[in-house]
């Protein structure tokens, strides 16, 4: 188990918190890609996978969360850009299998 970031005491530790954060993060993006999926499969015409309302306003949010906690709200700006449009990417590229398959 990792201590937390104001327990560690060596570079040893640290790493292994951030480590620990990362394989976290990975496992909470896998499940934000299955809503993505499950978007997909649920919107019935492609042009509403992209909506850039719904974007900036899960990039407003995060970056009123960021600031909420302390963060820096630029580059939690700057992430979520490239999340959203990686994840507007992965499910028009699901939305395109799944109607590819049942044709």
């Amino acid at each position: 188990m990792a201590k937390l970031p104001d327990e560690c005491a060596t570079m040893v530790e640290v790493r292994e918190g951030v480590d620990a954060v990362d394989r976290e993060l990975v496992a909470l993006l896998e499940r934000r890609f299955g809503y993505m999926r499950a978007a997909a499969r649920i919107k019935p015409n492609r042009d509403q996978v992209r909506d850039e309302e719904r974007k900036a306003s899960v990039i407003a949010a995060a970056v009123a969360q960021a600031r909420v906690c302390g963060i820096p709200g630029d580059v939690i700006a700057e992430l979520w850009d490239r999340l959203v449009e990686g994840s507007i990417a992965y499910e028009m590229e699901h939305w395109d299998q799944i109607r590819s398959t049942t044709t």
